[in-house]
């Protein structure tokens, strides 16, 4: 039986947009901020928004084969910025600031059709809801939830910027479903990659896994070709959640 609900963010909620000039205009900003606490850096904004993604990339393939992710003073510190040398003390009092910044302000994300139709929908089925993301700042996914008003209806919201830990670590699924009061036997998580969120859910005995495709980032699940690693479910728009919940917990 299916009792709760659990989402991923960016690819699941919404779709994140990649453009040169929002990167751009990021860059800027950060360079801007920087200055203003005495930090100049010695680049321009158009060659700092591809070192960024250099750096940040570098980063999110630590991170996936730790499974740690690193308080934000560090990740500026240690791999987005690292090429200038700026201590995490230089940091600190901004490095939640530029994270935020980063998943909100670098790209477009658009919500997915259905996404707020859906939750609701859940919640009139007497599912509990929840939120598990891999997320670099403390702030985005609750700020983000307001803004798509689904706050109301999510019971936790587990992040890795404040968890410590990513998935597929299958202690993070298992701290959502404390915080939920759902065990991950009686629980479905909805993602879009094999290598974060379907390997999640089998790492931690999640009942149910229900991925929705996104082409965009299927590059990162390409060493999980032919591994016979596989969703319970596959689907393109979240409207079909619902529906396979109901069949899921009809009496076989």
């Amino acid at each position: 039986m299916i009792r709760a609900v659990l989402f991923d963010v960016g690819g699941t909620l919404h779709e994140v947009h990649h453009d040169q000039e929002m990167a751009d205009r990021f860059s800027q900003r950060l360079l801007d901020i920087l200055s203003a606490h005495g930090v100049a850096l010695p680049i321009g904004a158009a060659a700092l928004t591809p070192l960024l993604h250099e750096n940040a990339e570098a980063y999110k393939h630590w991170s996936e084969e730790s499974r740690v992710e690193l308080p934000s003073p560090r990740i500026w510190s240690e791999f987005y910025l690292k090429d200038f040398q700026i201590g995490e003390e230089l940091l600190a009092p901004i490095a939640e600031e530029l994270s935020w910044m980063y998943d909100a302000t670098r790209v477009k994300n658009v919500p997915r059709p259905h996404m707020r139709q859906t939750i609701e929908t859940l919640h009139e089925m007497g599912m509990v809801q929840g939120i598990i993301s891999n997320m670099i700042s403390t702030s985005f996914v609750p700020r983000l939830a307001e803004d798509y008003g689904i706050a109301q209806y999510m019971s936790c919201l587990v992040i890795s910027a404040s968890a410590g830990i990513r998935k597929p670590d299958p202690a993070i699924f298992e701290l959502a479903a404390a915080q939920c009061g759902v065990p991950c036997r009686e629980m479905a998580y909805v993602g879009d990659t094999l290598s974060r969120d379907v390997l999640g859910c089998r790492n931690a005995g999640v009942a149910l896994s229900i991925q929705i495709r996104n082409p965009s980032i299927a590059h990162r699940d390409t060493a999980f070709a032919g591994t016979g690693l596989a969703p319970d479910v596959l689907i393109d728009d979240l409207s079909e959640i619902p529906g396979i919940i109901r069949s899921y917990n009809q009496p076989k």
